[in-house]
């Protein structure tokens, strides 16, 4: 065992300085000297046994180094296992990075969702001041989706040619003028641009927001903070519908513009995507910004690796094209990813979120109140549809949400057509009932629903050309 802890070597070391009173009791010079004055056997006996114990401690003492010297090791091999602890992964300390990005990109989340609301406790102020009917005030609100849908188009290119955090920046702008637009509007062409406007600034949000978060966050935590940006839609949406029951509509516009600006000025502070920057070409730009969102300690070679590897095979694929859609080995997938948008839109739970006030009015219920009780259950039932979306799977819960939204929205109009042609009284409770379901059910089929799509858009290629849908 000593052998294979202190390694030979043909030169004896040094003897260190022996100090202690055991040392000096048994020093070979003490010995030789006792063993000199006593000559009798008793006395040779007793120095032979001295002689060996003095043997001993002397090799003893050799081969243990002195108290300083093993606290010196000690102390060094503890300040290399500290050293050493940071690079393997990301610091502890960098996590606040990502999670501060995280904060700001979720701003956009939350714009969307009071842009969504803020038609619903808005009617009444607006039809009364503006002398609307209710067709032209379902323009006001529907011409939401039109500005949507052309900031869906557009937000791609944006989010590819000017990155990230610009477009999310372009897009607060646009928020913002759209909500002053309204603000200050003497007529129903003022509200309806101000409404576009905003669409347009949802519909860019929409995209950029997910994929920001996707590609900043580390793998161990994708899932969990991809799942804020639907949290906060719903929590905008929410905060639009209680806030909206205390203030006028004019005033409601506040609550749209703080968001739009959170995100104006949290952009100053926060790193641009890495997989945006490589993707450029920007390549000290990106292990810059990879390094500040892992930690200054933190290795990211190997992360640098992987998504140079990926930036590179998709470059080295030939370049899709809409044709490409309509192949057999990408049919299904198409399908299922167009199916969950398309199908989530004309489910018609946007009618209900767009007017419910004014269908709590006519269904003989407060509206600020019927507004206010769904913006208090909504976002408690959003999480526990993001709870629930890792552990029951995507498809169980979207068939099990979609399922409650039909039955609550066809039990809302079934309700309305009693009510005007059977005139039970006790039908007219039944649309704030169903509506309250159908609600509850929807958050968390659209939660899911925009989850399976974002898991669908980190596809790769297999060997053969074909979609990886995963």
């Amino acid at each position: 065992m000593m052998a294979a802890a202190f390694p030979l070597s043909t030169a004896a070391p040094p003897s260190p300085p022996l100090v202690g009173r055991s040392v000096a009791a048994y020093s070979p010079s003490s010995s030789f000297e006792f063993y000199r004055n006593h000559r009798g056997r008793a006395h040779r006996g007793l120095c032979a046994a001295a002689a060996r114990r003095d043997v001993r401690c002397t090799l003893r003492m050799r081969l243990q180094p002195p108290v300083a010297a093993r606290s010196a090791t000690a102390l060094a091999a503890a300040q290399g296992q500290a050293e050493a602890a940071p690079s393997s992964g990301a610091g502890e300390g960098s996590l606040w990075v990502v999670f501060l990005a995280t904060a700001v990109a979720v701003c956009g989340s939350f714009e969307f969702g009071t842009c969504v609301g803020y038609s619903a406790p808005a009617q009444a102020g607006i039809v009364s001041d503006f002398g609307l009917s209710n067709s032209e005030y379902g323009v006001f609100g529907s011409v939401l989706t039109i500005g949507a849908m052309i900031g869906a188009l557009t937000s791609g290119h944006l989010a590819d040619n000017l990155g990230r955090k610009m477009t999310m920046r372009l897009a607060a702008i646009i928020g913002i003028v759209g909500w002053f637009t309204i603000y200050f509007a003497k007529g129903a062409a003022m509200l309806y641009l101000g409404r576009i406007l905003l669409g347009y600034c949802t519909g860019v949000l929409s995209y950029v927001v997910p994929v920001f978060i996707s590609e900043i966050a580390p793998k161990d935590l994708r899932g969990g903070l991809a799942s804020s940006n639907q949290l906060f839609i719903c929590s905008g949406c929410s905060a639009a519908y209680i806030i909206g029951a205390l203030l006028s509509w004019r005033s409601l516009v506040l609550v749209g513009l703080l968001p739009c600006a959170f995100l104006l000025v949290g952009l100053l502070f926060i790193p641009e995507s890495p997989r945006w920057l490589a993707n450029t070409g920007r390549v000290k730009e990106f292990h810059a910004s990879l390094q500040k969102l892992r930690g200054e300690n933190a290795d990211v070679s190997e992360e640098a690796t992987e998504i140079r590897e990926y930036i590179e095979s998709l470059r080295s694929l030939p370049k899709a094209r809409v044709q490409d859609l309509f192949q057999s080995k990408n049919m299904y997938a198409a399908i299922v990813g167009v199916g969950l948008m398309v199908f989530q839109q004309l489910g018609g739970i946007n009618a209900l979120g767009f007017y419910t006030s004014y269908i709590f009015s006519s269904a003989g219920f407060s509206g600020k109140l019927g507004t206010t009780l769904i913006g208090i259950f909504q976002i408690p039932i959003t999480l526990f549809g993001a709870l629930l979306m890792d552990r029951s799977g995507r498809r169980a819960l979207l068939l099990v949400s979609a399922s409650g939204t039909f039955l609550g929205c066809f039990l809302t109009g079934l309700s309305f057509y009693f009510k005007v042609h059977v005139l039970f009284f006790y039908w007219s409770c039944l649309p704030s009932i169903t509506q309250f379901g159908a609600q509850f059910v929807f958050s968390g089929w659209r939660d899911n629903g925009r989850a399976a799509l974002l898991q669908s858009s980190d596809t790769i290629r297999k060997p053969d050309g074909s979609l990886n849908w995963q």
